[in-house]
């Protein structure tokens, strides 16, 4: 028989600390007197004391090592259920959200999509925008353990292949992976501070500084202001360039940097395919915004470079309305919202090393068609690449392009209109945050949509950020026989 305690014990401490995170913004609520801290109160309480029975009432089933089926229900789990805790502020406190708006803030915000459901942001109580910000904060380093440890472990999407360069994990995960996420989050604090006091130094408030590091780091994208990056144009847009590029790179090599390892860092294959693919866009929208928009050179490479990481790191900032550029940009940056960062990093989407994977695989068919007798296998990083991760990779584009179109054809069905429906699923389901068209473009929010569609969006990023199978496996038979 299935023993769920294990994962009931680790997903209740998980609750309990959320619970206790929702002290952060009562204490900020309380500092400015506004009145709004009751609702943190009451919501951190509920959760805590949730958190501790279920902990308690699964104390007894706790084992040294977790079973791959524990493994792939806690991983799932996880981002299932945080997301209904975090909800609560929201349907208590000023928004009083209706629950399917505070579930789709909360999961987008844990998912690090960035989809926002609220308008009036200028306005909201400070307690709650930082929670906002907070949530996609813990679901960015969350996101970096479980694709440097547990994805990996479970085979997911070709990740195995990256398996040797995290940490030898198999048979020892929690405790490994404890391990591994006191490292990253030393660094990835770092990076939220450094990435503050940056903000700050250009003229950014206190609170906005601090609020958009939370997102910037996480490759989140929620702000502050309805406006989003709008408000912050300048040199500041090159400072969260350079972050959000930080933020979309493998957290392992900042390891082995700090280790006094610094060689991977600048020779890993992904890191150098995903840069060069940011530069080449970037210099693409500038020719094209300076030859058929009349841009000037600086404003337009700044725009560029700004949007282009914004979007293939999954972040979501908007400093402008892109829709308005024309309709190569438009198309460019749908597809750029596809690509995503490198493995092992907060960002999302179907990740630059998988396309490497993809085009090596093709590559070696292509070669053994013009020299059948010749033995072509395909490489990565001069290494061969095993059958079974080639399979991996395939198996994972199908089902993530078959999965995009049952998202949208699911929107469509509630009575949206064929490009937000194409764009909601695609952006849910890479986790990017706008979309297009004139309701949830960068220039829009998710408010408008109808409740079922924004349920089946929910659901989209889940399965976007856990990478598909690590979900779908939990709906076959034989995941649950003994």
């Amino acid at each position: 028989m299935f023993d769920f305690r294990p994962v009931g014990y680790v997903v209740g401490l998980l609750v309990m600390s959320l619970g206790v995170a929702m002290c952060v913004p009562l204490a900020i609520d309380l500092s400015l007197g506004n009145g709004h801290w009751g609702a943190f109160a009451e919501s951190a309480a509920v959760t805590v004391i949730i958190g501790l029975m279920l902990t308690l009432a699964c104390a007894n089933g706790v084992n040294r090592n977790l079973t791959i089926q524990q493994t792939f229900l806690l991983t799932t789990g996880v981002w299932l259920v945080l997301p209904v805790f975090g909800a609560i502020p929201f349907v208590v406190g000023e928004t009083e959200a209706r629950f399917v708006d505070a579930f789709f803030e909360a999961m987008s915000g844990m998912t690090t999509t960035g989809s926002t459901v609220f308008s009036g942001l200028d306005d909201l109580p400070a307690g709650l925008n930082l929670w906002r910000g907070l949530l996609q904060w813990f679901g960015g380093i969350g996101i970096i353990v479980v694709a440097m440890v547990f994805l990996p472990e479970l085979r997911v999407g070709g990740m195995q292949i990256f398996r040797s360069e995290a940490f030898d994990t198999m048979g020892k995960i929690l405790p490994r992976a404890g391990e591994i996420a006191s490292r990253i989050s030393v660094i990835y604090l770092g990076l939220t501070i450094l990435c503050a006091f940056s903000y700050a130094a250009l003229g950014m408030g206190a609170f906005d500084a601090t609020m958009h590091a939370l997102t910037t780091v996480s490759t989140g994208g929620f702000s502050s202001r309805d406006a989003s990056f709008g408000d912050f144009q300048g040199p500041t847009e090159y400072v969260a360039s350079i972050f959000m590029l930080l933020a979309s790179l493998p957290f392992v090599r900042y390891i082995q940097f700090v280790a006094g390892t610094a060689r991977p860092l600048f020779v890993d294959s992904q890191i150098r395919a995903y840069v060069a693919t940011i530069l080449l866009l970037t210099v693409f929208l500038t020719l094209y915004r300076v030859l058929f928009n009349g841009d000037h050179w600086e404003h337009g490479f700044r725009e560029g470079i700004f949007n282009v990481t914004s979007i293939i790191s999954g972040t979501g900032y908007a400093s402008v309305d892109y829709q308005l550029w024309g309709p190569v940009p438009v198309v460019t940056f749908f597809f750029l919202g596809l690509i995503g960062g490198c493995a092992g990093s907060t960002s999302c989407s179907i990740k630059i090393f998988r396309y490497q994977l993809l085009f090596a695989s093709v590559s070696t068919q292509v070669r053994r068609l013009y020299a059948p007798h010749g033995v072509f296998e395909p490489r990565y990083e001069g290494r061969p690449v095993s059958e079974d991760v080639v399979s991996s990779v395939m198996a994972f584009f199908a089902l993530f392009f078959v999965s995009l179109g049952a998202i949208a054809v699911a929107l469509s069905l509630t009575g949206l209109d064929f490009i937000t429906s194409i764009s909601g699923a695609a952006t849910a389901l890479a986790n990017v945050g706008p979309g297009l068209g004139s309701e949830i473009g960068p220039s829009g929010n998710f408010a408008g949509l109808n409740d079922t569609a924004k349920w089946i969006l929910s659901g989209a990023m889940l399965l976007g950020r856990l990478e598909l199978m690590a979900v779908f496996v939990l709906f076959t038979v034989t995941f649950w026989r003994d």
